[in-house]
């Protein structure tokens, strides 16, 4: 189900929190790293990492890295997951990263993504090379003893292969529609 790790990461043309449309193929031209991490408003595991995303992202973003959060959430079952209040959402949070809406989900369903929040790292290839935690810790930033995605992101920048390359994701549900 979904990407496989070392596979192609289906593209995608999505709007934006910021009024732009996001291609993923414009982001392959800039960026050596990309990490794509599924995410809501709602979702209590996404406010607990939401800091540690922003900080990741300021602290990778002037070594050819970005973040792109994508909503896939039925807006329609969760109106807290709609376009208007990701743009609350991003602003009230000072996001610094794109944050992007995937309505049709099928962005969601061909990466596989399951839960929020959930990381798929993908090489400037658009290849798949990490997928899962962000960290070990959900509820503890301090007490962190593994940063999954900090490590994979250090060793795709250094062209090192990605060990691990896949964790299970804890999170809340991708709200699918019905």
């Amino acid at each position: 189900m979904g990407t496989p790790i070392n596979g192609y990461a289906p593209d995608f043309e999505l709007p934006g929190v910021d009024e732009e449309v996001h291609h993923l193929a414009r982001y392959l031209e800039k960026f050596q790293a990309i990490g794509v991490v599924f995410m809501c408003n709602h979702c209590p595991y996404v406010k607990l990492y939401l800091d540690r995303l922003k900080e990741l992202q300021a602290d990778f973003q002037d070594e050819a890295f970005t973040l792109i959060g994508i909503n896939a959430n039925d807006a329609n079952q969760y109106p807290d997951d709609s376009f208007e209040n990701m743009k609350v959402f991003a602003a009230n949070n000072q996001l610094n990263f794109p944050y992007i809406r995937d309505v049709a989900q099928d962005v969601a369903e061909s990466f596989g993504a399951s839960k929020t929040p959930e990381v798929f790292l993908l090489d400037r290839d658009g290849r798949l090379r990490y997928k899962g935690l962000i960290d070990d810790n959900a509820d503890d930033a301090a007490g962190v003893q593994v940063s999954y995605l900090r490590s994979a992101i250090a060793q795709l920048l250094k062209d090192e292969s990605v060990e691990p390359s896949s964790t299970e994701a804890i999170g809340c549900s991708v709200k699918w529609r019905s």
